[in-house]
């Protein structure tokens, strides 16, 4: 076993294939991109280096909603990083507020469709216009246009993946989730996220369903005491910086 080489294992899990939305998808796990980064990689780290650090990372889809504003003071007050992939029709032009608060307090603002349509199933025009137009509505609000998305139920293909990389738009996937659009138990959200969770992980909540925030403060207390460190999705992969097209899942 001494002939082993770290190298080599790195490069066999850097890109995972997947079957996703009904055809062989490559992704990229956040650690592997790390490993790979140029030795000038310009990407910005958060409070910690994740290739040193046990890090995770905490993400919100399908908001902002009523209680997004409350959501964002737990997170002020224990002091953490999250990445919200937003919904552009009935959420980001009906909270311009609040979408302008998590950009304002240090959040990673990103894309989750105009209107959730499941983009395997769209025409290429229909899948730009989903993406295209959260794109210019979060940025009239913020100034900037965002830099990740997420595909509705997480299905993306090469056709995805092409227009992704011409809108420049990261695919992110997630390795934790509670199904809490199933569930308004606080406890057994808490209960399935603190099951799943791992080091480099990207954890999905819904700030939309009744259960979930009331659920977050106990997983980020919990997962504090058994040492990480939250971060958002950028800073997870960083000195890397998100590559347009690309699927990252952990």
């Amino acid at each position: 076993m001494s002939s082993f080489r770290p190298g080599l294992a790195a490069a066999l899990v850097t890109v995972l294939t997947l079957t996703l939305g009904g055809c062989g998808t490559r992704t990229t796990a956040p650690g592997s991109a790390r490993a790979e980064a140029a030795s000038d990689a310009k990407g910005a780290f958060g409070s910690v280096d994740c290739r040193k650090a046990m890090c995770i990372a905490l993400t919100f889809d399908a908001g902002p909603a009523k209680d997004t504003p409350h959501l964002l003071d737990v997170l002020a007050e224990k002091k953490v990083p999250a990445t919200f992939f937003l919904l552009g029709r009935d959420h980001v032009l009906k909270h311009p507020q609040t979408v302008r608060r998590i950009e304002a307090e240090g959040h990673e603002v990103a894309n989750h469709t105009w209107s959730h349509k499941i983009l395997t199933e769209q025409k290429p025009e229909e899948i730009r216009a989903e993406l295209e137009r959260t794109q210019l509505a979060i940025e009239d609000i913020t100034g900037k246009k965002p830099r990740l998305m997420r595909p509705p139920q997480g299905r993306t293909d090469d056709t995805v993946s092409r227009i992704c990389e011409e809108l420049g738009l990261s695919q992110v996937l997630w390795s934790a989730t509670a199904k809490d659009y199933s569930t308004d138990d606080r406890a057994l959200i808490r209960k399935r996220i603190l099951d799943q969770a791992g080091k480099d992980g990207i954890i999905l909540l819904h700030d939309i369903y009744p259960g979930t925030v009331p659920a977050v403060p106990g997983i980020i207390d919990a997962l504090k005491a058994r040492g990480y460190t939250f971060v958002t999705v950028p800073q997870l992969m960083a000195p890397a910086e998100p590559k347009p097209g690309t699927v990252y899942r952990p």
